[in-house]
């Protein structure tokens, strides 16, 4: 009997294992939760392995009071599956620490309370290369997460070579972008088998949601692998992001319609939005989808600026709801997520879409794309909305991991980051 339950312990704990873990925030009370490299808040949170890398984690409590909330980290595997190893194997220190620095806001009708922290502490670090989740939780309860965030440690132990190309196939020439690269393994990386030790994953402006993972390459000799196959390395290429300029309530920017300003709140409505997709491409410089937390009204933008609700306006071609899709408003702003909380809902007595969404001072980018709902994959699409330019500017990163024969995690080796703009090759469409 006792062999017997070891095993269903076992079975439950490989079953428990299987699922993916993503981003998300759980409690209503938590709002603009970032994490970034130190001092950049457009940058993408990766960390050496042994270094002296940190990242900044910021993030808000609506109730305003003081709680105690901590962190701790999840290894996960290249497809962010938990990995099946004791916390000891890649925590090195205390399996959690507690956040203690936290702030009332100032000068700014909406109450809250702002927690920062700089992670990894030196008592509590991830000590192995991989796919993180940082799980921040409240009262000392691993189970009562408050939240989760992505975040990448990387040893770097194989270089990689990339270029932006235009397709070849003539259905997508105009259309997407193609992203061929090479990566050159390290001499310390012993690969018998190329197709089960080594996995590359391709990000489209920091996104997971479309990420191209499990490429195969097209050829493997000695330490080169090349990856140039011309279905597999190519994405839809959008259009550059739509902004609005929130960093003052007071002083509207061009995006902004206008603005209600009561006692203790503020409403926002932005500018209705229209299609894109039949627009002539016109090149402007965006934050890809990102948004930073700033203001021009105040010293310290992380707990001297406002919240507001600020509702958004998306006018369908002749105000007709589009057919067997759902509208989602997406963007760093909405974490990408495709559920109610980006969800647009169509107003039948206006034949508009609307959503609103409560946001903290700064700047935003966004876009708007549709999922067919007979899509199980639930993919979003610009196609009906933004529409997909060839020379739309975009940031990729390539992500090489290795696994050891017999190795019980996905160890990420290589990173390199490629501007579309950058290098480019192909003809530009006039």
């Amino acid at each position: 009997m006792k062999n017997i339950l070891i095993l269903f312990v076992s079975v439950l704990i490989s079953l428990l294992g299987k699922g993916q873990l993503t981003e998300g925030i759980n409690l209503p009370n938590i709002k603009t939760v970032q994490l970034f490299p130190a001092a950049n808040q457009l940058g993408y949170p990766v960390l050496g392995l042994n270094t002296s890398d940190r990242l900044e984690l910021h993030f808000d409590d609506l109730d305003g009071n003081v709680k105690s909330y901590s962190y701790t980290y999840q290894l996960c595997n290249a497809d962010w599956t938990p990995v099946m190893l004791s916390s000891f194997d890649f925590i090195k220190g205390f399996s959690y620490q507690r956040i203690s620095n936290y702030r009332i806001s100032s000068v700014a009708f909406t109450r809250y309370t702002h927690y920062s922290a700089m992670v990894p502490d030196n008592n509590c670090a991830p000590s192995r290369s991989g796919n993180y989740i940082l799980k921040v939780f409240i009262n000392g309860d691993t189970s009562k997460v408050a939240f989760t965030k992505r975040f990448l440690v990387v040893d770097n132990q194989a270089s990689i070579v990339a270029q932006i190309q235009q397709p070849f196939n003539g259905e997508i020439f105009r259309s997407w972008q193609k992203i061929p690269f090479q990566v050159v393994l390290g001499d310390q990386l012993q690969v018998m088998n190329h197709l089960q030790q080594i996995k590359a994953v391709i990000l489209q402006n920091n996104r997971w949601d479309n990420a191209l993972i499990n490429i195969k390459p097209t050829f493997f000799s000695n330490k080169k692998l090349d990856f140039n196959t011309e279905n597999e390395i190519v994405m839809p290429a959008g259009k550059e992001f739509r902004w609005l300029d929130l960093r003052s309530f007071r002083l509207q920017s061009d995006r902004v319609a206008k603005a209600n300003y009561y006692a203790r709140s503020t409403e926002i409505f932005v500018k209705p939005d229209v299609e894109r997709f039949q627009q002539r491409f016109v090149y402007y410089h965006d934050i890809n989808g990102m948004y930073t937390i700033e203001t021009t009204e105040s010293l310290n933008p992380f707990w001297q600026t406002d919240y507001a609700s600020v509702h958004f306006t998306y006018i369908p071609p002749e105000n007709v709801p589009f057919a067997d899709k759902d509208l989602f408003l997406i963007g760093q702003l909405t974490n990408y997520n495709l559920n109610d909380t980006a969800k647009m809902v169509f107003n039948n007595e206006t034949r508009v879409y609307e959503k609103t969404l409560f946001l903290k001072q700064g700047y935003y980018n966004y876009n708007y794309a549709t999922i067919d709902q007979n899509d199980k994959k639930r993919a979003a699409s610009y196609e009906f909305t933004e529409g997909n330019f060839w020379e739309t500017e975009n940031d990729y990163m390539i992500l090489v991991y290795y696994r050891q024969l017999g190795g019980r995690a996905d160890e990420l080796v290589g990173i390199t980051r490629i501007n579309s703009l950058t290098g480019r090759k192909g003809i530009g469409i006039q």
